[in-house]
């Protein structure tokens, strides 16, 4: 399973008349923690565009079980629970605040598309081989 943390400071025009975070805020915290872990495994998405490959949201979920508010040092965890062997990708979030306590939890689906065609494609073998170290079970 490969892992990553990504901290976000909630700004005033991010949260709403009550002081919490608007809730459609959350789909651009995943869209930075989701850069962010990629950037981890040595890409970017635009590094993706170049080779070829573009990655459109295809479904997003999440779950408000507590209120973020402004100035709020949020921590949002991103997993990738498997390892693509097929055109979609699963990013899994969860946004905590500086107590640790869970606050919001959400699920990405991206779609790898090939940019000239818009069909369908497969994780490009670079990001696959970065991303294969986190999936290998150890040795007894």
């Amino acid at each position: 399973m490969f892992n990553c943390e990504t901290q976000v400071r909630v700004r005033y025009a991010e949260t709403d008349q009550m002081n919490v975070v608007y809730h459609g805020n959350y789909a651009q915290y995943f869209e930075v923690a989701r850069a962010e872990a990629i950037r981890k495994l040595g890409f970017t998405y635009k590094k993706m565009e170049t080779m070829g490959i573009m990655m459109p949201v295809v479904e997003l979920n999440c779950k408000y079980l507590r209120p973020a508010h402004y100035d709020d040092l949020l921590t949002i965890k991103t997993e990738l629970r498997e390892l693509s062997d097929n055109h979609r990708i699963e990013f899994h979030h969860e946004v905590l605040n500086e107590q640790d306590r869970l606050l919001t939890i959400g699920k990405v689906v991206l779609y790898f598309l090939d940019s000239k065609t818009q069909s369908k494609s497969v994780m490009p073998q670079e990001l696959k081989a970065a991303l294969l170290p986190y999936f290998q079970s150890p040795n007894p």
